[in-house]
């Protein structure tokens, strides 16, 4: 029987790339809807959930995607709600890659580094900053920081992961360089997650640190999101420092999505969203 991936996606037209991932693997054909909303992919998924029946259920299974993280939430709880008790199938979400991202910066980081205990601060206060604290935290570090332009909008943000998560994240801001001087001057791994094209960390901040050991940068636009990185930095050392570049963090993040798209298939009952996602990131990093 073929494999078969529902991909709802919040963006008019579905991700193209997302799609290719999943053919890469091993989805024999991917039935892709543009325009998602909880209001209308009720059918979509009972036309899923009931072509199938018994084992054969674990042969679907559904991807949710879009540039729209909150539009991508709600798609996700509306899909959870179509299933009739064991009448399901698995499920992914993984609005604008945030949750794949965030899973391989985080491994990427600890690659032979232990957080435990460690100082991280966080430059970007979106849905892969947000993950990325999510996964450090869980992983044992003793505080993180996450940062954006505006003290006020990361105080809300970090309020909303107290919310969801029960987790304790400090909120900072980096208007200016002074202003990451100081995140930086007793931080041990600083990750930037801001917007593309724009350099978040001269190097005159993260050099006058006495305390960094790991620098991470998902940016691969220039300016690069950290002076003094390259972008297929893995694990390079410089100044005593360790870098990882955004070409080396999104090559383990395609094997992340690749492997998480894969599991799917498994078994009918599984749904993979941003506190599952990264588990499936240290099986294939430990492999």
């Amino acid at each position: 029987m073929k494999k078969l991936l529902l991909h709802l996606d919040t963006d008019l037209v579905a991700s193209t790339f997302d799609q290719a991932v999943a053919y890469d693997a091993g989805v024999d054909n991917v039935i892709a809807h543009g325009g998602a909303t909880r209001d209308n992919v009720t059918a979509h998924v009972h036309g899923m959930i009931f072509t199938r029946g018994g084992k054969n259920l674990k042969n679907s299974a559904i991807f949710i995607g879009g540039s729209n993280v909150p539009a991508s939430d709600l798609v996700g709880q509306a899909v959870k709600k179509a299933f009739f008790g064991p009448v399901r199938v698995s499920v992914m979400l993984d609005p604008n890659g945030s949750n794949t991202t965030a899973a391989a910066i985080a491994r990427k980081v600890m690659t032979n580094y232990d957080i435990t205990g460690k100082n991280v601060v966080i430059m970007g206060a979106g849905p892969v900053g947000q993950r990325t604290a999510l996964y450090l935290i869980k992983e044992g570090a003793a505080k993180v920081t996450l940062t954006c332009r505006s003290m006020e909008r990361s105080k809300v943000t970090v309020a909303q992961m107290k919310k969801a998560y029960d987790v304790d994240v400090v909120p900072g801001e980096t208007r200016s360089d002074e202003a990451v001087q100081a995140l930086l001057k007793d931080a041990h791994v600083a990750i930037a997650a801001g917007p593309a094209g724009v350099c978040i960390v001269p190097k005159s901040s993260w050099a006058s640190s006495k305390t960094l050991e790991v620098i991470a940068d998902v940016n691969a636009v220039p300016p690069l999101g950290v002076e003094g990185i390259e972008v297929m930095d893995n694990g390079e050392q410089r100044d005593g420092v360790r870098f990882y570049g955004a070409i080396a963090i999104g090559n383990f993040k395609m094997k992340v999505h690749r492997g998480a798209i894969a599991s799917l298939f498994d078994s009918n009952d599984l749904f993979l969203d941003e506190t599952t996602i990264y588990d499936i990131a240290c099986k294939i990093d430990n492999a």
